[in-house]
């Protein structure tokens, strides 16, 4: 903060960059070889850039009330959609606990010297049980371990192993050991030698069809979750021109620190050997012990677990708040508003609860962990960019039935600038919305009919379900703040 008591650019970059930036994440962007650096790029400018935007203007126009998603779509097209919009920004968050818990134990396999751990399913499945269940229950308990734990695991469990990881995959490249993202996937020689071409690395995708670029879905949610502090626009000293200038620098940081995290994976390890949930601990494993340094291992396999639960922690208590925060307005049945002394949510907790351990249960009946963790990753990104489909659609309409919203920013261009920035998001968020349908031919998936289904049904259930929940709402579920 400034001294005047105003947010400057570099802070709200800062709180944009924690949000948004993942250790977890690295492996699926490696996995794509050189392509990554298209993938990453995508990203950034369909869907990052065009979100920050969009979501900077809908906080400044509603930073008198608070909400979030659900009062900006509430707004523009009613109660309906605006629960429903909170409903799936809580829910897939719900659907992720398991997939960055996987990627802690995985970290944790290599704490415990046994690599192989990490392709386990019943270790994973269990380590995700016991972290969120322990999570959930501190959080009930209304302790200040959640804080801690968090701040500590972004300085401890993200930024530091990041910059080691980027640090010691140039040192592998200088020492002339061979850097095999620039060698072409398995995906790419099958498919170019079916079409009678050389092999070759390359920077944009062969495309085959939409299984070919099924990974875009899961990168594209990795950039999600920049609109949670767009509510901080109107707290800049001119927020017209610093906050796309934050939201600018925010995007340039994520895109170098994704590229040179995920290059440096892919360097070290060639595309078919990574693993979606350890494949940053095997690029650890690999240059540490190249180096000699192998004893360094374990430690940063802590490191990592620790980042993981940290952000899992942070978020257990945060979504759900937005949740019960509907209940004012009766749109949750009174169960899941109840609160205990401490004023926590607990039912809404227990609730998600037991949708991750269900969830979780994936882990115990696939054979394949990479599977598993990447059909949950699908299954969350086609719940998060419905919320996005609404807010630019919000964006839009807003222009037209409120002008008159005191908007300390604004997209700029008057409705053309808005219809062009929000119809950019669109179409970002709609192809990522149908390609993460479709398995990843880089993956063995098994029955892709089988794995469709998982994806697609899990979006019918959580999208049908606050639709029935909004339907079936009575008077009397209002609940009064000062009870």
């Amino acid at each position: 903060m400034a001294k005047s008591g105003k947010m400057t650019i570099f802070t709200l970059s800062m709180m944009t960059v924690a949000a948004v930036v993942s250790l977890r994440g690295l492996p699926l962007m490696a996995k794509e070889g050189l392509s990554m650096i298209f993938y990453i790029l995508f990203a950034a400018v369909m869907f990052l850039i065009p979100a920050s935007l969009v979501a900077a203007e809908l906080g400044g126009a509603f930073s008198n009330k608070s909400g979030g998603v659900y009062t900006w779509i509430k707004e523009a097209f009613g109660s309906r959609w605006g629960f429903t919009a909170i409903w799936l920004q809580w829910i897939q968050n719900v659907v992720w606990y398991p997939t960055v818990l996987a990627f802690a134990a995985s970290a944790l396999a290599y704490l415990f010297m046994d690599p192989e751990l990490a392709n386990d399913g019943t270790y994973t499945g269990i380590v995700i049980l016991v972290c969120y269940w322990g999570a959930t229950f501190m959080t009930m308990a209304g302790t200040d371990v959640a804080s801690k734990v968090t701040k500590y695991g972004v300085i401890l469990g993200t930024l530091l192993p990041g910059v080691i990881i980027i640090a010691l995959g140039l040192f592998w490249v200088i020492q002339g050991n061979p850097i095999h993202f620039l060698e072409p996937s398995t995906a790419v020689v099958a498919a170019e030698k079916l079409a009678g071409e050389a092999p070759h690395a390359r920077l944009f995708p062969h495309i085959t069809g939409l299984g070919s670029v099924a990974f875009l879905a899961g990168i594209v949610l990795l950039f999600a979750g920049v609109e949670v502090h767009a509510v901080h626009a109107n707290e800049m000293k001119n927020p017209a021109k610093e906050f796309p200038a934050s939201m600018f620098l925010a995007a340039g940081i994520i895109f170098c620190l994704f590229l040179a995290g995920s290059m440096a994976v892919a360097a070290v390890i060639p595309e078919s050997k990574i693993s979606l949930t350890a494949g940053l601990m095997q690029a650890f494993k690999q240059v540490l012990d190249t180096f000699h340094l192998g004893f360094i291992t374990p430690l940063m396999g802590l490191l990592c677990a620790f980042g993981a639960i940290g952000g899992v922690m942070s978020w257990v208590g945060g979504p759900s708040r937005g949740l019960l925060y509907t209940s004012r307005e009766g749109e949750i049945p009174p169960f899941m508003a109840k609160v205990n002394s401490k004023g926590i949510q607990v039912n809404i907790l227990l609730i998600q609860a037991v949708i991750v351990s269900t969830l979780a249960s994936l882990y115990f009946i696939m054979d394949n962990v990479s599977v598993a963790f990447f059909m949950l990753s699908a299954m969350t990104i086609t719940l998060y960019l419905v919320v996005y489909i609404l807010m630019y659609s919000a964006a839009i309409k807003l222009r037209y039935t409120h002008p008159e919203l005191p908007r300390s920013y604004k997209v700029p261009g008057g409705k053309f600038g808005i219809w062009a920035l929000a119809g950019l998001g669109l179409m970002g968020v709609s192809f990522a919305l149908v390609v993460g349908f479709f398995p990843p031919t880089n993956l063995p998936v098994g029955n892709p009919a089988l794995y469709v289904g998982l994806v697609a049904s899990g979006m019918i259930l959580f999208i049908g379900l606050p639709l029935l929940i909004h339907a079936l709402k009575k008077p009397e579920w209002v609940q009064h703040p000062d009870k």
